[in-house]
């Protein structure tokens, strides 16, 4: 068991044992949760939930009706579902091999901190299936420790995307302009660390 406190909210992680970081909230997930701007009635998706930190602390936030969470192992699914009661709430988890048995779409928001492998499969997955699942308007939310291959995939599915530098960690951030995957839109640079290349 661990508390952690994300933008001033306590969390509470009852059953973490034999999950990712099962001794504390890891650093890309607080990076990826620094960058999220959460809203009240907002429909999240907690993709890959792990133990349930990211959609626990979005139902704080959105509430926990708006809040669905899945990861394709069940020991994860249900130590989030623990997790969640112990937070004192109640958030639907789903066993489910990326978004394949999710039955909601129509988020506005999908976060994840997928798992890191040579060929990408899981997070190219991630990625396409995700964008399919998002309302026009939503935005999908990636941390990864690697840059190059995610800002490109999001890039050419989403059309453009802004990557933030935090921790050591890569916070992508890309919206869903249209229903189809699309061309490279503009780059939007504001005032972060921003560092999406220019169209050519």
């Amino acid at each position: 068991m661990y508390e952690a406190t994300i933008n001033g909210a306590r969390v509470v992680i009852a059953e973490s044992a034999n999950l990712f970081s099962p001794r504390g909230a890891d650093r890309g997930t607080l990076a990826l949760l620094k960058h999220v701007p959460f809203e009240k009635g907002v429909k999240v998706l907690d993709l890959g939930c792990g133990c349930g930190i990211v959609g626990i602390y979005a139902a704080f936030v959105c509430g926990a009706e708006n809040v669905v969470m899945c990861d394709i192992d069940p020991a994860a699914v249900a130590a989030a579902r623990i997790n969640a009661a112990a937070n004192g709430l109640e958030i639907c988890a789903y066993v489910s091999d990326g978004v394949r048995d999710v039955p909601e779409a129509g988020f506005g928001l999908i976060l994840t901190n997928p798992p890191y492998q040579s060929d990408f499969s899981v997070a190219k997955r991630f990625i396409e299936k995700g964008f399919n699942r998002l309302a026009l308007g939503g935005k999908m939310y990636m941390v990864t420790k690697r840059r190059a291959w995610y800002e490109n995939k999001l890039r050419a599915v989403f059309g453009g995307c802004r990557v933030y530098e935090t921790d050591g960690y890569f916070v992508f951030e890309a919206e869903k302009r249209r229903t189809e995957y699309g061309r490279a839109l503009p780059v939007r640079h504001g005032q972060c660390s921003e560092i999406c290349p220019s169209d050519k």
